[in-house]
């Protein structure tokens, strides 16, 4: 995926007001309409003009992107940061059925098109929570920060800290919805926050597929040559796993349940992973020439070399 300057896409500078950005829009737009551009590539043109003005027209998308700096050049290989968007509250959304980029969803996406046909009250913000608060349940204290313009009009971040009791088994992805937390209204009255779900990295588990997970068990050539029980972890505790004999690296085992919790549970997909002992005394070095001799094994017959 490429990072999009969309500074660059509307012909401004970063310091450029609402107003100048509002102004290069509309000329780019009249010169790249479908409907009245010969240019060959209008449409495409057009679409990126519009998602650049999305972005740049909204002072807390703006806010959001500006967060990235200014290391990236339009055209370069780009991922977002894992913590990316994480306690990052928004209040506005794109139109409805719009059509943007990959580069676009993957820093607004799932919270802009959520609120896109919700009330304008309502808050949406990511939060990244460590699996074991998935598996166990907890109550956190989250910090947010949402970009709000003062008097001067300048945007700035202010923060505010919320209790939450992160349930048992909630799933990357699913939003929590906070009665009462979003924004006052013309009534007084203040609409929702709903916080979307993101895992934080996990050194040893991996989601592969709603509540299942996924983790590489290395293992001694001779467990998977000869078969052998070994302990595992999982996140309910170490459990003892059956290797059979002739195990390769790469080999799925299932252990069913034994993922995140749920109605049904998910599983845990233990994948082997073979090491080899260092060769790193004479004794080591010795025994791995004596196999070499006695085995005679030939990795790559396959190849006819």
């Amino acid at each position: 995926m490429q990072f999009k300057d969309y500074y660059e896409v509307l012909g401004v500078g970063r310091d450029a007001d609402d107003e100048a950005i509002k102004r290069a829009y509309r000329k780019l737009a009249r010169k790249y309409h479908p409907d009245v551009s010969k240019e060959a590539n209008a449409e495409a043109r057009f679409k990126e003009l519009g998602e650049a003005y999305e972005v740049l027209r909204d002072a807390e998308k703006r806010a959001a992107y500006d967060r990235l700096g200014a290391r990236y050049r339009g055209g370069q290989d780009f991922q977002p940061p894992p913590d990316w968007g994480s306690g990052f509250e928004f209040s506005g959304a794109p139109g409805g059925g719009a059509d943007f980029s990959d580069f676009f969803e993957s820093l607004f996406g799932r919270r802009a098109h959520a609120a896109a046909a919700a009330p304008s009250t309502d808050h949406h913000a990511r939060i990244a929570i460590d699996l074991e608060d998935a598996f166990n349940g907890a109550q956190r204290q989250v910090t947010l920060q949402s970009p709000q313009a003062g008097a001067d009009g300048r945007v700035r971040m202010v923060e505010r800290s919320l209790s939450l009791r992160i349930p048992r088994g909630v799933r990357e992805g699913q939003r929590l919805r906070l009665s009462g937390q979003g924004a006052p209204g013309h009534d007084g009255r203040r609409g929702d926050l709903y916080l979307e779900i993101q895992f934080k990295p996990h050194p040893w588990y991996r989601v592969v597929d709603g509540r299942d997970l996924q983790l590489s068990l290395p293992v001694a050539p001779w467990e998977a040559a000869l078969g052998a029980t070994v302990v595992a972890p999982t996140p309910g505790g170490r459990v003892e796993l059956a290797i059979p004999p002739g195990a390769q690296s790469g080999r799925r085992l299932r252990l069913k349940g034994r993922g995140l919790p749920g109605d049904p549970p998910g599983d845990l997909y233990v994948e082997l992973k073979v090491v080899l002992p260092p060769a790193d005394s004479d004794a080591a070095r010795a025994l791995y020439r004596r196999m070499a001799d006695e085995m005679r094994f030939q990795p790559r017959a396959q190849y006819g070399v």
